[in-house]
């Protein structure tokens, strides 16, 4: 067995392009070999910013030996007057072989020509040659550039290419239009540590090759390494490193043989929020910032940077990059001061020029829509004025940042700094919180809104652009969604849930599209209903894939094919999810076999009445009179003492004692069914029939509320 070497020495490449092709080349490559029958025993990639390679160990020195069986044309086709015709001989030609290869098989079809033959092995280092091309410049990439005067496309130009089987080079050409590399065995080492080439003696020794040349190839060591040695870094100055793992995997295809380097800015820069000076680091200069303790929000001042240079140089590298932030932390502190020379308030009228979206107008008029739209949260809830206050009051403001100077800066900072302007500007507490938290979860798994005012404004800045993209038939489709209508769906729920909000959104879309003020909404009542399927939608999804619920369970309480729980999965969100981890847990722990039979067959007959699903109690609705057996009288006396229990657990929330009550009703309903005393449901006296089918109703109607089981699979 062989390991073969391949490596695309480039000019710098970009760091997301590394990771990109690292991906592509673990999962093609080991792919295309399969197709050519060559199983190796490891594929390792690796990359660097002017480097791509992959290690294949345990190649055969060729493929396999095999034996193929092809199917030709029909007898018929392939000869006339027992000659062969020209599909016989066009047949035979395409495979190599004679007319008397041929063997004669039946078919379902007919008679047909098939051939066997065995196929010899191929060198593997032959093989290579014709696959690397395509696995060099089949990669994607965003902007991929042409260089020289070819056709061929790649993220920078390639100038070296290393090519080893063993300790021999594959000679390899690309051709590039009058440009060409050829492959040898020679690649380059770090630029300043190591300027000579670096001769790479076998495949097998690549790694520990370049290692001694100052270049890490493995991306999973240099990100070990840098991790390591921002913590000790930190430590060095009395704090923490903030590694963000976002950056972190930037910064590893970065560089090529990492130095932690710590540097220093003006302690009064300080004076300046923390979110702003992070930003400022992580997002202009791929620093790491120093915080005072693990968890805190606190910043030293001082910074991190993955130097790609000389150790030894590291002072002169940390002056170089102190005078860099500190021009930054400069401009931050500038937007910092502009922006608060006015309250938060003032901002307003220029959100008229900011575009929402051209049909639906500017963001101050959504800011309007959110006030509007927060105030029927707010009487949903029964809020108090204190309450309501802060809450219209945020709902006003959560937009005024954007128009500052360093939002327009950093947009990711919104919210953020709307907060700090509303300290500045004497807004509540309240307030300032709402404003940074509305715009909370921003994404799966993210934080929620801890506060009423946060959780209310959110809810309603959501609504409002689901509602007026909506409006414009702006529906998601596929894997289209450009104004991520499915994650603020999502957060609506999600919020809901966390806050245990008792939200009823179907009431809240009713309310919002009757007030809609865009002039778009033409059918009210189909637009309420393309909102319902999309949130029922979601909520599914939540339950099912962030819920762990089993998918039957989730149909029994969303309703698969009955509009009846969509409608009360929608008027209340919390009841919806309890019902169905209730549902999961008495499965888990298997109680549901005790009542799954019983209301399943009273459902399943129950379907030939016509009891309203609504109802409950028997005594206005079944006839004594009309009983003839004792098992009648019997489930006539659970469903009574089922009445108060049913309704407690509605009014409770307490499917638990939903469940009992049916539990100890259950074997009144078996002796119905099966007992001594049992009966014929569907008698042939109209009367006794209806009184049977209306026991029956009035059990699955229990057993309605808490889900239809029918939906169930056992």
């Amino acid at each position: 067995m062989a390991t073969f070497l391949l490596e695309v020495g480039t000019e710098e490449l970009p760091a997301g392009f590394v990771a990109s092709a690292i991906a592509q080349w673990q999962a093609n490559i080991p792919n295309r070999l399969s197709e050519h029958f060559l199983t190796p025993s490891a594929v390792n990639v690796y990359g660097t910013p002017r480097r791509l390679a992959v290690v294949i160990e345990g190649l055969p020195e060729q493929q396999p030996e095999r034996v193929e069986e092809a199917k030709g044309p029909s007898v018929q086709a392939a000869f006339k007057d027992g000659q062969p015709t020209k599909a016989a001989e066009g047949f035979a030609r395409s495979r190599g072989l004679s007319i008397e290869d041929f063997e004669i098989r039946k078919t379902d079809k007919g008679e047909f020509v098939f051939v066997k033959q065995t196929i010899p092995g191929r060198p593997t280092p032959e093989v290579l040659t014709e696959l690397i091309p395509d696995w060099i410049f089949k990669l994607e990439g965003k902007r991929l550039m042409r260089w020289g005067d070819g056709d061929q496309r790649f993220s920078r130009p390639i100038r070296w290419l290393v090519a080893l089987w063993d300790e021999e080079v594959l000679p390899l050409t690309l051709v590039n239009g009058a440009e060409t590399v050829t492959s040898d065995r020679l690649s380059q080492g770090h630029r300043i540590l190591h300027p000579d080439p670096v001769e790479i003696a076998s495949a097998s020794t690549y790694v520990t090759t370049l290692r001694k040349a100052f270049i890490e190839v493995d991306p999973e060591e240099r990100r070990q390494a840098i991790a390591t040695q921002a913590a000790a870094a930190a430590k060095r100055v009395g704090g923490v490193a903030f590694v963000n793992p976002g950056l972190l995997e930037e910064v590893v295809d970065l560089v090529e043989y990492p130095t932690a380097v710590v540097g220093q800015f003006d302690p009064e820069f300080l004076d300046v929020p923390a979110e702003v000076l992070v930003m400022e680091m992580e997002s202009h200069q791929r620093y790491f910032p120093v915080l005072k303790a693990e968890g805190s929000r606190e910043l030293l001042p001082y910074f991190i940077t993955i130097s790609n240079g000389d150790p030894a140089k590291s002072g002169i590298i940390a002056e170089g990059n102190g005078r860099v932030i500190r021009a930054r932390l400069s401009d931050g502190r500038y937007f910092f001061d502009i922006d608060r020379k006015q309250p938060l308030e003032s901002y307003l009228p220029k959100l008229e020029t900011v575009t929402f979206q051209e049909a639906l107008g500017s963001v101050r008029a959504k800011s309007d829509r959110i006030v509007s739209i927060a105030e029927h949260i707010c009487d949903q809830l029964s809020l108090g004025a204190p309450d309501r206050a802060n809450i219209l009051r945020a709902a006003l403001l959560c937009k005024a940042d954007l128009v500052t100077q360093m939002v327009g800066e950093f947009p990711e900072l919104q919210g953020v700094m709307g907060e700090k302007y509303a300290r500045t500007s004497g807004e509540p507490e309240a307030v300032a919180v709402a404003i940074a938290e509305h715009y909370l979860p921003k994404g799966a798994g993210d934080a929620l809104p801890q506060t009423r005012a946060g959780q209310v404004v959110g809810l309603a800045d959501r609504v409002d652009t689901l509602v007026g993209i909506f409006s414009l038939g702006m529906i998601p489709t596929g894997s289209s969604d450009p104004f991520a209508l499915r994650r603020a769906a999502n957060a609506i729920v999600n919020i809901a849930w966390g806050a245990s909000l008792p939200l009823n959104l179907d009431r809240l879309l009713q309310d919002v599209l009757a007030n809609y003020a865009t002039g778009t909404v033409q059918d009210a009542a189909a637009l309420h209903t393309q909102l319902r399927d999309f949130f029922l939608t979601r909520i599914r999804t939540l339950l099912q894939e962030d819920q762990g619920i089993d998918y039957d369970l989730v149909n029994a309480v969303v309703g698969e094919n009955d509009a009846e729980y969509g409608d009360r999965a929608l008027q209340d969100v919390l009841d919806v999810r309890d019902r169905a981890h209730f549902l999961q847990s008495i499965r888990n722990n298997q109680t549901l076999e005790t009542i799954y039979e019983t209301v399943n067959r009273s459902t399943r007959l129950a379907k030939q009445g016509d009891l309203d699903t609504t109802a409950l109690d028997p005594r206005s609705i079944v006839d004594p009179a009309q009983f003839e057996k004792s098992s009648e009288q019997a489930v006539y006396d659970a469903l009574v003492k089922l009445v108060p229990e049913t309704q407690a657990a509605q009014a409770e929330r307490n499917y638990q004692k939903l469940m009992d009550a049916l539990s100890q009703a259950a074997p009144a309903v078996s002796r119905f069914f099966d007992g001594e005393d049992s009966v014929l449901v569907m008698a042939e006296n109209p009367a006794v029939r209806r009184n049977r089918l209306n026991l029956l109703g009035l059990l699955r109607n229990h057993a309605r509320v808490l889900a239809d089981f029918g939906a169930i699979v056992k």
